[in-house]
C-alpha cells in the first residue's frame, strides 16, 4: 500500500499485475492444486503423498504466476544479500520470541491475537490470489472501474504516506468471495480453511518476493541450512512452536477422513511450515525468470523443481524411517543448489549462474529494446 501511494489512483491489486505466464499451464495447475486441496475433504488421500504433492503445487503455481508477459507491471520486494545474511539471526529471534511468549503467556490469548492478525492477511492473500480468474468473468465495461476513498489519508505505522484507498470492482469480488473462508477458518479453526489461506500466503509469496541473484539466493538457503538443523535438532524450539502456534502459517494433512475419526477426539494432523514452501519456492521462481529471460528451454527450472520435490520426499521418508520431526531444509536445499550447479557445471556455465542477477538481466533486456527503437527510427 505504500508503494501504491507513489501511484496515484492505482488500484490495490493492479499494480502487481495478474495475468500469468503461460497462460495455459498456469490454469492447469491452479485447477489441479484447488482439486489435490479440497480432495481429502471427500475422501483419504495418503498423508505422505498429499504432502509432497500439496507443496509441489503450490511452488509450481506460485513459479509460473512470477512470470508475468512483457509490459505487464510487475513490483517484486527483491532482497539483498545483506537481507540475506540477516535472515537466519532474525528467524532466529523471531522463533525464540515465539517459544518464550507460548512458555509464560496464556496459549488462548497468543491465538486469538493471531488469529486477528491472520484475518486481514487471510483476506488480502486469498482475494489477490483469485482475483486474475474473478477478473475474467466481470464485464469489461466495469472490470476497471475504481471505488473507495479517493481522499489520500495515512495510518501511523502502518500507512505512513498518504494513500488512496481505492478498489476495482472485480478487486472488490474478489474480496466479497473470499470472506466465507476467512470467517470458516475465524470460527471454526478448520484445517480446510487454514490450508486456503496458507496456499494463498505460499502463492503470493512466490510470486512477489525475488532473492535478485543466485549469489543471494545461495548465501540465504545456505544460511537457512544450518538455521533449520539447529533448531529443530539441537532445542525443542521449533516443534514446540509448531504445535502451540494456531494460526495458517502451516499446512495440514489430515491422517484419517472427519466421518472416521472421534469428534471427540483431538484430530490426527501431519503439518508442513510454509518457510519449507516458500523460501525454496522463490529461489525456483527465479531460475524460471531466468530461463525465461534468455529465452531458452527451461532446463534449470525443471531440473531445480524436481530437486525440490526430490529434497521434500525425502524429508518424509527420514521422518517416517526415524519416527521423529525433520527439519525439510536440511534436504531441500543440497537438493536444489545441487540440481541448479551441477547442470551448470555440466554445462560450463557455473560463472554465469552465480553471476546471475535479475536487476542486470532487465538492464541488458532494456538496452536490447532501445537499440531496436533507435534502429526502427533510422530506418
Amino acid at each position: 500500500q505504500q508503494k501504491r501511494g507513489a501511484l496515484g489512483s492505482t488500484a490495490l491489486f493492479g499494480e502487481m499485475g495478474v495475468t500469468a505466464f503461460p497462460e495455459k499451464y498456469n490454469a492447469q495447475a491452479h485447477a489441479l492444486l484447488l482439486f489435490v486441496a479440497l480432495l481429502p475433504a471427500a475422501v483419504h488421500v495418503p498423508v505422505n503423498f498429499n504432502i509432497v504433492l500439496s507443496a509441489s503445487l503450490t511452488v509450481l503455481v506460485g513459479c509460473l504466476r512470477s512470470v508475468k508477459p512483457e509490459g505487464e507491471t510487475h513490483q517484486m520486494e527483491t532482497m539483498t544479500s545483506k537481507d540475506a545474511m540477516r535472515f537466519p539471526f532474525v528467524g532466529s529471534a523471531v522463533l525464540l520470541s515465539l517459544f518464550i511468549a507460548y512458555k509464560f503467556l496464556p496459549k488462548e490469548w497468543l491465538n486469538a491475537l493471531l488469529t486477528i492478525y491472520f484475518l486481514g492477511l487471510g483476506l488480502l492473500a486469498i482475494s489477490s490470489s483469485i482475483h486474475p480468474v474473478v477478473e475474467k468473468w466481470v464485464p469489461e465495461t466495469i472490470r476497471s472501474k475504481e471505488i473507495g476513498i479517493k481522499r489520500e489519508i495515512s495510518i501511523p505505522y502502518l500507512m505512513p504516506e498518504p494513500t488512496k484507498l481505492l478498489l476495482t470492482i472485480s478487486e472488490l469480488i474478489s474480496v466479497v468471495l473470499s470472506i466465507p473462508l476467512v470467517l470458516m477458518y475465524a470460527i471454526k479453526k478448520h484445517w480446510l480453511a487454514n490450508n486456503v489461506i496458507a496456499i494463498a500466503f505460499s502463492i503470493q509469496g512466490i510470486e512477489f518476493l525475488s532473492m535478485g541473484s543466485v549469489k543471494i539466493g545461495t548465501i540465504l538457503l545456505g544460511g537457512l541450512f544450518f538455521y533449520d538443523i539447529f533448531w529443530v535438532f539441537c532445542t525443542p524450539v521449533m516443534v514446540g512452536v509448531a504445535k502451540n502456534i494456531d494460526a495458517p502459517i502451516k499446512l495440514l494433512f489430515p491422517r484419517l477422513l472427519e466421518i472416521d475419526a472421534d469428534p471427540d477426539a483431538a484430530k490426527p494432523f501431519s503439518m508442513l511450515g510454509l518457510g519449507d514452501i516458500v523460501i525454496p519456492g522463490i529461489y525456483v521462481a527465479l531460475l524460471l525468470r531466468m530461463d525465461v529471460s534468455r529465452g531458452t528451454q527451461r532446463s534449470y527450472f525443471y531440473t531445480v523443481f524436481i530437486g525440490y520435490v526430490v529434497g521434500l520426499a525425502t524429508t518424509i521418508l527420514v521422518m517416517n524411517l526415524f519416527d521423529a520431526a525433520q527439519p525439510a531444509l536440511l534436504y531441500i536445499v543440497p537438493a536444489i543448489l545441487g540440481c541448479s550447479y551441477v547442470p551448470a557445471w555440466y554445462k560450463k556455465e557455473l560463472g554465469f549462474l552465480f553471476s546471475y542477477s535479475e536487476e542486470s538481466a532487465s538492464a541488458i533486456d532494456g538496452s536490447k529494446e532501445t537499440k531496436t527503437e533507435v534502429e526502427k527510427k533510422e530506418e
